[in-house]
């Protein structure tokens, strides 16, 4: 099926068209790329919501060069869609003109992934099967299906459709769905992916399973001393071991692709080459390291990593290490930023907001290289543990206290926006994540020791400017469940609107002939001058 469910219209972006049109620059628009889902005669489902891998081994989550087919001189846009403007509040807006996503209209779907800790993990279904695919619980769900609304609301809110896998020891504490695989960290049980292409399809007893043939035909794990977090340079499905015929005028993708990343307390960096899981043989599923690094002990402790294109951010007890990874085999120390425990990163365009045992900060990574922890910019957070940003607004699992919503229109001044705790029953929040499902926004919770929870963030009803591209939100609590273990993180929705990285390294493909997003250079030239140093623009009324 086609997934028009986060078709909006508050996103401008821009790249290149091909040389049909003299690779001019050209506004670019989201192609609606598929995901996929199969039922059978049996109503068995055979597959759900998968997106394909394009021929070029790029995302299928493509874009297109779109140049308007009317010019207005009034209600167009002004000098600071696209520089930075002198307020220095449209960080998010670049984000999403330069085509590096803003975590916003990221798509969840049926499933939602939990890591339960020592209990393994969980998936639980959080939509209806049927279109329009309502999250449970939701304003949506309230109008289109007032006999199931009604029946999740008798039930107290509570989910009951749900999967489980004991996990194989350890404490799962990072988890990412990527295609049919479903990528883990577990401590001392190191990195597994697990096989879910079967997690929707009654005619399996097993959904969840570490080797779908004889384990002696398949092992997708990598034994590690304590691994505590992992990262995918993409969570849209890709290949980036296939060739690009010269003719098409596509553009490889960069090495970087090839790796999951991994860290460990005590073994440092940990990269494992994982392009046989997109390469449709069963046969050679063997994962292995391809680098183990920990130089000098400098990632020693390491906890959590983040990665913004070939630029790593590692946090250790008492910073966070930036490393170089343009040779991913070979990775070189550009910066080490002081941090107080630091717990978690996230990036957006100019900036890395960072927590620690403090709280919230902001860093200016303009130049990766020569990273400026900025005074102004701090938030005090007594429990703060993961965080996710989503345009103009950042959301951390602030534990015992909630969900705390912090305003980073302008990241340099960012302001405590609310915190939200269900009338005091979210109390042990490790991890959120935010996306989009039918034009609305919501955020799917790991409470701890009190489980799973969503809360409908904009609806029509609430909030009558959710079309807007950062509207205001209003948290509700409209589902939760219990889990069979300590909820701890949570799998991040499918990127929709992500075709660059931040080191301006195409991922997703276009669908004009020499077509593409800007080069790192190029994007540069629209916020910085030729000796390397910031510009601003102010709108001409």
């Amino acid at each position: 099926r086609s997934n028009p469910q986060v078709a909006r219209d508050d996103m401008f972006q821009i790249g290149k068209h091909g040389p049909a049109k003299n690779g001019q620059i050209v506004p670019v628009r989201s192609s609606s790329a598929l995901v996929l889902s199969s039922t059978d005669i049996n109503r068995q489902k055979i597959y759900v919501q998968q997106p394909p891998i394009a021929a070029s081994g790029h995302s299928s989550q493509a874009f297109a060069p779109h140049f308007p087919h009317t010019v207005r001189t009034t209600e167009t846009k002004n000098c600071t869609d696209c520089h930075v403007s002198a307020e220095n509040d449209n960080n998010a807006i670049m984000a999403q003109l330069l085509l590096l996503e803003t975590n916003f209209v990221n798509f969840v779907g049926y499933h939602a992934f939990v890591a339960t800790g020592d209990a393994g993990l969980e998936a639980i279904q959080v939509t209806e099967w049927e279109e329009p695919q309502a999250v449970i619980g939701s304003y949506l769900h309230r109008y289109a299906y007032p006999d199931w609304y009604k029946n999740h609301t008798e039930r107290d809110l509570e989910l009951k459709e749900y999967h489980t896998h004991h996990g194989t020891g350890g404490v799962t504490n990072t988890i990412q769905l990527r295609g049919e695989y479903l990528y883990t960290t577990a401590g001392t049980a190191g990195f597994r992916v697990y096989d879910v292409a079967n997690l929707a399809n009654k005619g399996f007893s097993e959904r969840i399973t570490t080797s779908p043939v004889s384990p002696l035909g398949q092992d997708t794990h990598i034994s590690t001393a304590n691994a505590t977090s992992f990262i995918l340079p993409t969570n849209m499905p890709i290949a980036p071991y296939k060739e690009q015929p010269a003719e098409n005028l596509e553009t490889p993708m960069h090495a970087i692709y090839h790796y999951a990343l991994i860290t460990d307390t005590e073994e440092g960096l940990i990269l494992v080459n994982v392009d046989t899981l997109s390469d449709a043989d069963p046969t050679n599923n063997f994962l292995e390291r391809a680098l183990t690094w920990n130089k000098d002990g400098i990632l020693t402790g390491a906890t959590h990593i983040s990665l913004a294109g070939t630029t790593a951010y590692i946090s250790v007890p008492d910073s966070i290490i930036v490393l170089d990874l343009d040779k991913p085999l070979e990775p070189v120390v550009l910066a080490q930023i002081p941090f107080n425990s630091p717990r978690a990163t996230a990036v957006q365009f100019r900036y890395l907001f960072t927590l620690d045992s403090e709280g919230f900060h902001t860093v200016d990574i303009t130049n990766p290289a020569a990273p400026k922890k900025l005074a102004s910019a701090f938030v005090p957070l007594a429990d703060a543990r993961n965080l996710y940003v989503a345009r103009t607004y950042a959301y951390v699992a602030a534990g015992k206290d909630g969900l705390a919503i912090i305003n980073i229109e302008r990241p340099e001044f960012p302001a405590l926006y609310m915190s939200y705790t269900a009338d005091g029953t979210i109390t042990d929040l490790y991890d959120v994540k935010v996306g989009s499902t039918n034009a609305s926004l919501f955020a799917y919770l790991a409470d701890g020791k009190n489980g799973f929870k969503i809360l409908q963030l904009t609806d029509p009803e609430r909030v009558p400017t959710f079309y807007g591209f950062s509207p205001e939100v209003k948290p509700k609590l409209i589902a939760w469940k219990h889990t069979h273990g300590t909820a701890m993180a949570l799998s991040k929705g499918l990127d929709r609107d992500r075709a660059v990285d931040e080191s301006g390294h195409q991922v997703s493909v276009f669908g004009r002939i020499g077509s593409r997003p800007f080069t790192l250079e190029e994007m540069k030239r629209l916020y910085l001058r030729d000796d390397g140093s910031l510009y601003t623009v102010s709108n001409i009324e």
